[in-house]
């Protein structure tokens, strides 16, 4: 697990989660019907290198892109490969960006044009569920305060949280100890402390939870095909509360 207290580490995380926070606001403008995933993917990539970081995802463990870009029942890793965003789609993109040894991870899920009112609902419950889970964010809380208050909102708007899939943390090595499930008890699982860096990303499903990977061995889907969103940003936990290092 990363736990920074030297201002100047703190620093360059901070300044490489503001690239990647950048990256992520003018990619998800492209999205648009007609466009293709692997020009946003080349885009994000351009924006990461002409600031001085690297795309963290790319390479990783084989991944063949900047971006892991989702569609409808995709739920994350997804491969951009040849697809082509249409009217009504709903898109995830996730995104890490390596700046001066550290690394930052953040995601957000658009829609296309113009999508269906449980399209549009899905996302911003997600969205919601991440800052339901912030707020119980501060030093000696423990992980499963995090999930339990994401799992609640979810449920209660009717969707489910996928169990297979947690939130991490990060800072030195872009997937680190401690895992952070987006459902579970107060109380339970690992203790988090001042300085703690971690990835909170709910991953929400229409139907059931449960998730298959499709054949290219990376992407992860519904297993009913139901839609599926994502949001995800980096913080550092404090001794009151939370610093949100990717956000603008």
């Amino acid at each position: 697990m990363t736990k920074l207290t030297n201002p100047a580490e703190i620093s360059v995380l901070r300044l490489g989660g503001k690239i990647l926070a950048q990256t992520l606001a003018r990619v998800s403008k492209e999205i648009k019907p007609g466009t293709k995933a692997s020009e946003i993917d080349a885009f994000a990539e351009k924006i990461i290198r002409k600031s001085g970081a690297e795309p963290a995802f790319k390479g990783y463990q084989g991944f063949p892109a900047t971006l892991c870009v989702s569609v409808n029942s995709e739920v994350v890793h997804g491969i951009p490969g040849h697809k082509t965003f249409k009217n009504g789609d709903i898109v995830g993109i996730d995104c890490g960006v390596k700046f001066q040894g550290f690394f930052t991870d953040a995601a957000l899920t658009v829609g296309v044009g113009k999508i269906s009112a449980k399209a549009k609902k899905i996302i911003e419950v997600t969205e919601k569920a991440f800052w339901q889970g912030a707020k119980t964010i501060r030093a000696g809380v423990a992980t499963g305060d995090i999930g339990q208050a994401i799992q609640d909102l979810v449920e209660k708007n009717g969707f489910n949280v996928v169990r297979s899939l947690v939130g991490h943390g990060v800072g030195r090595h872009i997937h680190e100890d401690p895992q952070i499930p987006n459902y579970g008890k107060k109380g339970t699982g690992i203790v988090l402390e001042t300085g703690s860096v971690i990835a909170v990303e709910p991953m929400v499903t229409e139907g059931s939870f449960e998730v298959s990977t499709a054949q290219d061995h990376w992407t992860i889907m519904t297993a009913d095909g139901g839609l599926s969103a994502h949001y995800e940003h980096t913080l550092m936990v404090t001794e009151n509360g939370y610093e949100i290092i990717t956000q603008l």
